[in-house]
């Protein structure tokens, strides 16, 4: 048999490529993004959007979650944490961000004039007010890195760990940017400047819903908006308190702290480089923005003022330690950090921080500095303490130890011994004494 004929392929044409498909997770979270935008907004509409938010986080959770088959660990992102506090750089390539890391910590890290120089995270150190501040220098993200576009989940799961994020833009761009890089970086779960949303969210084992309110008026969270995004995470049983006029994606993030993508809060900072090729009055409007630093590194304009903003917004608190009848010890503070451990600058978290063996034998603390009305003051373990307080530990006797531990006298027993007082006697001990 002769081969069926082919119609000849036209000069210059080469082979034909099908467009690459998109995984049905992708497609579904689209799906959701187009309903969504065309959905008009009102009061008929707006327990339907609720649902299709609720469904939107999950397909989202769903995409982030780590494929159970595993693989290979991509190297140069596991950085052991080091320091007081974590600090992650993230912008689009060439911005600057290897440029900066080696200003500020002296770690030389490649740079040059073309896109995607760094391929790797590049940790740094900071040394400031005698404190320790670790400094990652993360790849450039490119749109699409919530969905895993250039190693972008390495990137921002790295950036999760970090106690502040500083966003590094293009002072001789436009303003989109920063949006782009806000919205890569919520898709994942980060909430920049924000607080976590005061909602009480309580599951029982009977009851149904019980939804009540402290604050008025509700503007979204209406008792149908809740049952209905509750129907889809299938929670039916459950107290629901809320302290404040929070959005749906509010009630949406305290849902989702009991998963597997819990949200995390964070300081973020947004410095814009390149300054040195603007206008005065250019510059004098980006640095009006909240949260905003204008610097320039090439030019080494206002680093010093990013040093004092990113110390002010880090809250970081140094407590020095003094033993009896000596002078305090200024050369090694304790350093409270607001974002780890219970996220307080207790005395008790202080005296934790120095040995938990500490709390069992702690009867109280002397303190010297601006948290006290007169200094000294004795002070307990739930005290706030405050940046450069000066701080004494004192222990219990061993007698107020054995009280601790036994407990106060309940009358069944003589004092000075462990002699049992018989029921006749608990009436009046000291008759039975005098016989």
């Amino acid at each position: 048999r002769q081969p069926a004929s082919r119609k000849p392929a036209p000069r210059g044409a080469g082979p034909r490529l099908r467009p690459a498909a998109m995984s049905p997770i992708l497609e579904k979270i689209a799906a959701l993004e187009l309903e969504i935008s065309r959905t008009q907004k009102n009061k008929a509409t707006a327990t339907h959007l609720g649902s299709l938010r609720a469904k939107l986080c999950a397909a989202r959770r769903e995409l982030l979650e780590p494929s159970k088959s595993g693989g290979a660990k991509q190297a140069g992102f596991e950085v052991q944490r080091y320091g007081h506090s974590r600090i992650a750089l993230i912008g689009f390539p060439s911005v600057g961000k290897s440029s900066l890391l080696t200003a500020l910590t002296g770690v030389k890290s490649e740079a040059a004039a073309y896109e995607f120089t760094t391929l790797t995270c590049i940790p740094g150190v900071i040394y400031y007010n005698d404190c320790k501040i670790q400094l990652l220098d993360l790849p450039g993200i490119i749109n699409g890195a919530a969905q895993g576009k250039g190693r972008g989940r390495q990137v921002i799961a790295t950036a999760r760990s970090a106690d502040m994020i500083m966003m590094v833009l293009d002072a001789t761009k436009d303003d989109q940017q920063r949006g782009l890089l806000t919205k890569e970086l919520e898709d994942v779960g980060i909430r920049l400047n924000k607080t976590r949303p005061r909602i009480s969210v309580t599951k029982t084992k009977t009851g149904g819903l019980r939804y009540n309110t402290t604050v008025s008026p509700i503007t979204y969270l209406t008792r149908d908006m809740v049952y209905t995004i509750l129907q889809q995470y299938k929670i039916f049983n459950v107290d629901v308190v809320i302290h404040e006029d929070a959005s749906i994606d509010d009630f949406i993030d305290i849902l989702e702290e009991a998963g597997t993508a819990p949200r995390k809060y964070c300081r973020c900072l947004y410095v814009y480089n390149k300054i040195d090729m603007l206008s005065i009055e250019q510059v004098d409007e980006l640095a009006r923005q909240p949260y905003t630093v204008v610097i320039s590194v090439h030019g080494k304009l206002n680093m010093d003022g990013l040093m004092e903003r990113v110390w002010q917004e880090l809250d970081l608190k140094r407590i020095y330690t003094k033993k009896k009848g000596q002078f305090p010890d200024f050369t090694d503070p304790l350093v409270l950090t607001p974002q780890r451990g219970d996220k307080t600058a207790t005395v008790g978290n202080a005296v934790g921080m120095l040995h938990k063996s500490l709390l069992d034998d702690f009867r109280s603390a002397v303190i010297w500095g601006s948290s006290v009305e007169s200094s000294p003051q004795v002070r307990g373990l739930k005290h706030e303490l405050h940046d450069e307080d000066v701080m004494q530990i004192q222990k219990m006797t061993n007698a107020e130890k054995a009280k601790k531990a036994h407990g106060k006298k309940t009358g069944t027993t003589y004092a000075g011994g462990n002699t049992t007082v018989s029921k006749k006697d608990l009436r009046d001990p000291k008759q039975s004494l005098k016989t």
